[in-house]
């Protein structure tokens, strides 16, 4: 059965392994390690004790961030994203959070499709933001409204 539970310091390997499975450019062990502490709310989806994705999110004052969404690629189309994506909207408008953003690359279509089923919307473009193979690639900038 998919639980959720709080990432902890034990659990960054793994969820490092994941990230470097799940992203062309993924980021690196240091601001991996550095995405740490009060101001976050880092959660992973696990089965036992198997982990299957992570979400890595900050809040500041009332409004979050969600730096980070990766799923094992073994595990991508299962729903996985979702089950995470559900968790964290609620935990955050059970604390009063007022919108959560989030940078996406303009090619990852699978991602933007997820974020629009939860209801979030464009907002701006990052021009030439993400690294790719032969140049820079440009960030969609969503945000979903919490309190209604």
């Amino acid at each position: 059965m998919k639980q959720i539970s709080i990432l902890t310091a034990v659990d960054l390997p793994m969820a490092y392994q994941i990230e470097k499975r799940s992203h062309t450019f993924p980021w690196s062990e240091h601001i991996f390690t550095s995405s740490q502490g009060k101001l976050y709310f880092n959660i992973k989806l696990h089965i036992q004790k198997e982990m299957l994705g992570f979400a890595i999110t900050q809040i500041v004052l009332d409004e979050a961030t969600l730096f980070n969404l990766a799923v094992d690629p073994f595990y991508q189309r299962q729903g996985c994203g979702s089950f995470l994506m559900e968790y964290l909207i609620d935990y955050l408008r059970g604390f009063e959070v007022k919108n959560l953003w989030l940078e996406v690359r303009i090619s990852n279509l699978n991602a933007i499709r997820l974020y629009e089923k939860f209801g979030f919307n464009e907002v701006s473009i990052k021009k030439e933001y993400y690294p790719k193979n032969n140049g820079r690639e440009d960030a969609l900038i969503m945000a979903l409204p919490l309190l209604l």
